[in-house]
C-alpha cells in the first residue's frame, strides 16, 4: 500500500515537473486574459473595417452579406429539398417541416459521390468565387451558382425546382440551431476549418442597401491576421505551417486554431523538442518528420483524461519513437497547450462578436445562443468546456447558451429556404393588406372633388341642414391688419384644464404680443353639476387671475375660446349644440355660452368684462398666424382631432345675409364622409375603429386622419396580422387586445428616421409585445402606411379648400398661407411633409405656404377680440 502511494506521489511530482518544463518551453502559446482581451479588441476593429464600404477592400475579415435576414420563428412549414455540396461527396435531403401542435422536422437523405471527372472537368454543374477542397471545375469561378444550377435543371427537363437560397455551412449551423432556439443569432464552425457568422444590424452593413432590420454576415474569420494584426502572437511553428501550406500568407487565424492544422502544429513542436534533446532522448524517426503524420483526431485521443497516457504511448510507438513516461506526459501537455490555445483564440474572437451584439442591442446584459458545429468542437474531450469557460470570462455581462448543431448544413439550408419562403409569402400578403392604405393620385383627386361638393352643400341654404361638412359662420370678417392695439383677456376652455390669459398687443413699427397666463382645473363634480356652478367656477378663476395681474378695476375686452360644437349667430353669441370631452353640466345645451358667462360675471359683482367674441380653436389658429403673415386666410388643426376654417366670400354663405366682404367659416370637416361618400376607400380596420367608438357613424374623415384614431387603426391591423401568423409568433397578447393602448405618439416615435429597430422593439416591449426584429420591421411598415394615408387625406381636403378660394377669386394662380396647429402635424416625423406634397400634387395652380401656430387658442382669441374691437370702432366712427 505504502509502495503504491510512493509511486503515485513520484508520478505526480514527475508529471508536475514535466508540465512546468513544457509550459516554459511553449510560453508564447499560453495567453493571459489581458492578451485575450487585446485580441478581442483587434477582432472588433476588423469587424468594423469589414463592414465599411471604403475599408472592406483592405480588411482581413470580409464580412460577406448572406441576405439571410431572419431566423426561424416557429411558424415555418413545407416540403424542401436541400443540396449539400462541400467535398468528395454530396448529399441531397428532403426536409419536411410540419407545424401542427408542435413544429417538427423530418429528414431523408441520400449521399452521392462526386466523380473525379466532374471535380476537375467542365463547370456546367458547379459554381463560385474560388474553388477550394480540390475542386477545379472550369468556367465556374466568378459565376452565379444559382443560375448555373437552374440552367442544369432546365437542361434535364424532367423536374422543376424553385431555388430560394444559397447557404454557407456556418449560416446553416446558425439556422439549424435557430429552429430549436429562437435566440440563436451566432453560428460557428470549429472543425477541419473554422468560420463564424452572426446577425448584424443592416444599417451597419455598408455593402448592402437599406437600413431596416438585420442580416446574417459571414465573417470569414479564418483570414483574421492576414494583414499582420496577429504577428506578435504567432510562433515559429505557425510560420513554418504557413510556409508549407497551399496558400502561404492567407487564413493565418485558421492555421492557428482549426482541426486541419493542430496535428501538424504538434508534430512540428515535437520534432524541434526532439532535436533539442528534450524528448525521445533526441531520437527522430522518418514518420515523425512526415507532414500530416499526426492528425487532430489523435490529439483528441491523447487528451482524454483516463486512457490519454496509454493512447499517447500507442500513437508515439506507431510513429517509431519509444517514449518514456516523461515523454508521454510531455507530449500530452504539448497537445493540451496547442488545443487550449485554439479554444482561447476562438473564444477571444467570439467575444468580439458577442460584445458587438451587446452594443448593437444597447442592453446591460446580453442573452443569446451560439450554434456550433465541427469535428474539433464535437470530438475533442476538453475543447467545448475550455471554450465556454473563456468566453464567459471575457464577456461577463452575458448569458450565453452554446447549442450543438445536428445535421447543420443540410437542415440549415432547408431552414434558410423555409424562412425565405415564409418571409416571401408573408411579405406578399402584408403588401396586399396595406395596399388598401396606399391611395393613388386618382383616388386623392376624387376625395378632393367630393370635399368640394360637400363644401358647397354646407354653404347652400337648400342643402345645409343635411350636409355633413356644416360650414358654420364664425362672424370673423377680417384677419389682423397690424393696427390692433390694447390689453385683452382670453379664456381658453376645451377640457378639464382651462387657461385665463392677459394678452398685450402693441402696434406701430415694432409690433409685439406679450402674454401672461394661469392654468386652472375644473373638478369633476363641477363638470357634471349645473351650468350655473360651472360658469361661477370659471368666473371665480377669472377673478383670481385679475387679482394676480392687479387689473380688477379695468374693464377689459374678452375673447372666449370655446372648443365645443357651437352654432354662432354673431361674433359674440354661440349656442352650445352638445357637450363633449366628459362635460355634462346641465342647462347649457341649446343656450348661448356667452350669455351664460355674462350672467355669471354679473352674479359675482366684482368686475366687469366686455365679451367681444366666442372663438373656435381652428379660427384662433388662423388669426394667430395671420398676425405674423397677412396672406394667412386658412386655419388647420391636425392633432387629436382634425378641422379647418377659411375666409369665404360672403356672397357664397347663403345662411347669412349680406353680399359684401368675407367671413371665416368653420368647416367642421371631421364629419366629411358621414353620408357614405368615402366608403369606397374606408377599410375593414376603419370600420372596426368606428364601430367601437363613442360616436359610431360620425366624424368618419376625422377617424381616418386624426391623432385620436391612428394608433387604434394600427392596433386593429396588428391584431389581424397576428391572427394570420405574420406577427408576434401568432400570439395575441392581452396588451394588444386593449383598446386605445397603441397611442398615436408611438407612431411618431416608431416612424422616426433616427430611431433604430432596436428602439422600435423597446417601444413594443414596453407595450408588453414580445417582438422580434422582423416584427419591428412589419410594425414600422404598418405605422407608415396608416400615417401616410392620414397625411394624404388631410392634404386632399386642404387642396379642395385652396382651389375653392382660387376659384372664388377668379385667379389663374393663388398665393396663400395656412396657419397650422396640432400635435400630429408638429410631432410626427413625416406627416407635414407628405401633406404639403399632396397639396402641391392636387392643387398645382396654388402656391400654399404652411405656418406653424404658436399658442393658437389663447393668442388667437385675443386677436379676434382685438379685430372685433377695431371693426366696432370703425363702424361707430362711420
Amino acid at each position: 500500500m505504502i509502495a503504491a502511494q510512493l509511486l503515485a506521489y513520484y508520478f505526480t511530482e514527475l508529471k508536475d515537473d514535466q508540465v512546468k518544463k513544457i509550459d516554459k518551453y511553449l510560453y508564447s502559446m499560453r495567453f493571459s486574459d489581458e492578451t485575450l482581451k487585446e485580441i478581442t479588441q483587434r477582432f472588433r476593429m476588423e469587424l468594423v473595417k469589414g463592414l465599411g464600404r471604403d475599408t472592406n477592400p483592405t480588411a482581413s475579415l470580409k464580412m460577406l452579406p448572406t441576405f439571410v435576414q431572419s431566423i426561424p420563428d416557429g411558424s415555418e412549414k413545407g416540403d424542401f429539398i436541400a443540396l449539400d455540396l462541400g467535398g468528395s461527396n454530396f448529399r441531397i435531403l428532403r426536409v419536411r417541416v410540419s407545424h401542427e401542435k408542435k413544429q417538427t422536422v423530418q429528414m431523408e437523405s441520400q449521399i452521392y459521390d462526386t466523380p473525379e471527372d466532374i471535380v476537375h472537368g467542365s463547370g456546367t454543374r458547379g459554381v463560385l468565387i474560388t474553388w477550394t477542397k480540390r475542386f477545379k471545375a472550369s468556367g465556374v469561378e466568378g459565376m452565379d451558382v444559382v443560375k448555373l444550377l437552374n440552367k442544369a435543371i432546365k437542361k434535364r427537363g424532367d423536374y422543376d425546382a424553385d431555388i430560394m437560397a444559397v447557404v454557407n455551412d456556418t449560416v446553416g449551423t446558425m439556422m439549424t440551431c435557430g429552429f430549436d432556439d429562437q435566440r440563436c443569432e451566432v453560428g460557428i464552425i470549429i472543425g477541419t476549418g473554422t468560420n463564424a457568422c452572426y446577425m448584424e444590424e443592416l444599417r451597419h452593413i455598408d455593402l448592402v442597401e437599406g437600413d431596416e432590420g438585420r442580416m446574417c454576415v459571414n465573417t470569414e474569420w479564418g483570414a483574421f491576421g492576414d494583414d499582420g494584426r496577429l504577428e506578435d502572437i504567432r510562433t515559429e511553428f505557425d510560420r513554418e505551417i504557413d510556409r508549407g501550406s497551399l496558400n502561404p500568407g492567407k487564413q493565418l487565424f485558421e492555421k492557428m486554431v482549426s482541426g486541419m492544422y493542430l496535428g501538424e502544429l504538434v508534430r512540428l513542436i515535437l520534432v524541434k523538442m526532439a532535436r533539442e534533446g528534450l524528448l525521445f532522448e533526441g531520437r527522430i524517426t522518418p514518420d515523425l518528420l512526415t507532414r500530416g503524420r499526426i492528425e487532430t483526431k489523435q490529439i483528441s485521443a491523447i487528451e482524454k483524461s483516463k486512457e490519454g497516457l496509454n493512447k499517447t504511448r500507442e500513437i508515439l510507438t506507431s510513429i517509431g519513437v519509444e517514449p518514456s513516461d516523461d515523454d508521454c506526459i510531455a507530449v500530452q501537455h504539448v497537445c493540451a497547450i496547442v488545443s487550449f490555445r485554439s479554444a482561447n483564440l476562438i473564444a477571444a474572437s467570439l467575444a468580439g462578436i458577442l460584445l458587438r451584439l451587446k452594443e448593437n442591442k444597447g442592453v446591460a446584459r446580453l442573452r443569446t445562443t451560439v450554434g456550433i458545429d465541427g469535428s474539433l468542437y464535437k470530438m475533442h474531450p476538453q475543447y467545448a468546456r475550455r471554450l465556454h469557460k473563456t468566453v464567459r470570462r471575457l464577456v461577463p455581462d452575458a448569458d450565453i447558451r452554446f447549442l450543438l448543431s445536428e445535421s447543420g448544413s443540410g437542415k440549415g439550408a432547408a431552414m434558410v429556404t423555409a424562412v425565405a419562403y415564409r418571409l416571401a409569402e408573408h411579405s406578399r400578403e402584408i403588401t396586399q393588406t396595406l395596399s388598401e392604405f396606399r391611395l393613388t393620385t386618382e383616388q386623392l383627386l376624387e376625395v378632393k372633388k367630393r370635399m368640394k361638393i360637400e363644401i358647397q352643400n354646407g354653404l347652400s341654404k337648400s342643402t345645409q341642414e343635411a350636409a355633413t361638412v356644416k360650414m358654420l359662420p364664425t362672424f370673423v370678417h377680417s384677419t389682423p391688419d397690424g393696427s390692433e392695439h390694447g390689453d385683452f383677456l382670453a379664456l381658453d376652455l376645451g377640457g378639464t384644464n382651462f387657461r385665463v390669459l392677459l394678452v398685450k398687443i402693441r402696434s406701430g413699427k415694432r409690433r409685439t404680443v406679450e402674454m401672461h397666463n394661469k392654468i386652472y382645473s375644473i373638478p369633476l363634480e363641477v363638470m357634471t353639476g349645473t351650468g350655473e356652478e360651472l360658469f361661477d367656477h370659471i368666473v371665480q378663476c377669472i377673478s383670481d387671475f385679475l387679482d394676480y395681474m392687479g387689473m380688477k378695476n379695468t374693464r377689459l375686452p374678452l375673447g372666449f375660446t370655446f372648443s365645443f360644437p357651437c352654432r354662432q349667430t354673431s361674433l359674440d353669441a354661440g349656442v352650445l349644440v352638445t357637450w363633449t370631452k366628459g362635460f355634462k353640466a346641465t342647462d347649457c345645451e341649446g343656450e348661448d355660452v356667452v350669455g351664460l358667462l355674462r350672467e355669471a360675471i354679473k352674479r359675482r359683482e366684482e368686475f366687469d368684462l366686455d365679451v367681444v367674441a366666442v372663438v373656435n380653436d381652428t379660427v384662433g389658429t388662423m388669426m394667430t398666424c395671420a398676425y405674423e403673415e397677412p396672406t394667412c386666410e386658412i386655419g388647420l388643426i391636425a392633432g387629436t382631432g382634425s378641422n379647418a376654417c377659411y375666409m369665404e366670400e360672403m356672397r357664397n354663405i347663403e345662411m347669412i345675409d349680406g353680399e359684401e366682404g368675407r367671413m371665416c367659416v368653420n368647416m367642421e370637416w371631421g364629419a366629411f364622409g358621414d353620408n357614405g361618400c368615402l366608403d369606397d376607400i374606408r377599410t375593414d380596420y376603419d370600420r372596426a375603429v368606428d364601430d367601437f367608438s363613442l360616436n359610431s357613424g360620425k366624424q368618419r374623415y376625422e377617424k381616418m386622419c386624426s391623432g385620436m384614431y391612428l394608433g387604434e387603426i394600427v392596433r386593429n391591423i396588428l391584431i389581424d396580422m397576428t391572427k394570420r401568423g405574420f406577427l408576434f409568433r401568432g400570439q395575441i397578447s392581452e396588451t394588444l387586445k386593449t383598446r386605445g393602448i397603441f397611442e398615436t405618439k408611438f407612431l411618431s416615435q416608431i416612424e422616426s428616421d433616427r430611431l433604430a429597430l432596436l428602439q422600435v422593439r423597446s417601444i413594443l416591449q414596453h407595450l408588453g409585445l414580445d417582438s422580434t426584429c422582423d416584427d419591428s420591421i412589419i410594425v414600422k411598415e404598418v405605422c407608415g402606411a396608416v400615417s401616410r394615408r392620414a397625411a394624404q387625406l388631410c392634404g386632399a381636403g386642404m387642396a379642395a379648400v385652396v382651389d375653392k378660394i382660387r376659384e372664388n377669386r377668379g385667379l389663374d394662380h393663388l398665393n396663400i398661407t395656412v396657419g397650422v396647429d396640432g400635435t400630429l402635424y408638429k410631432l410626427h416625423p413625416h406627416f407635414s411633409k407628405i401633406m404639403h406634397q399632396t397639396v402641391i400634387d392636387l392643387a398645382p395652380q396654388c402656391n400654399v405656404n404652411f405656418l406653424l401656430s404658436e399658442d393658437g387658442s389663447g393668442k388667437g382669441a385675443a386677436l379676434i377680440t382685438a379685430v372685433g374691437c377695431r371693426l366696432r370702432r370703425e363702424l361707430n366712427g362711420k
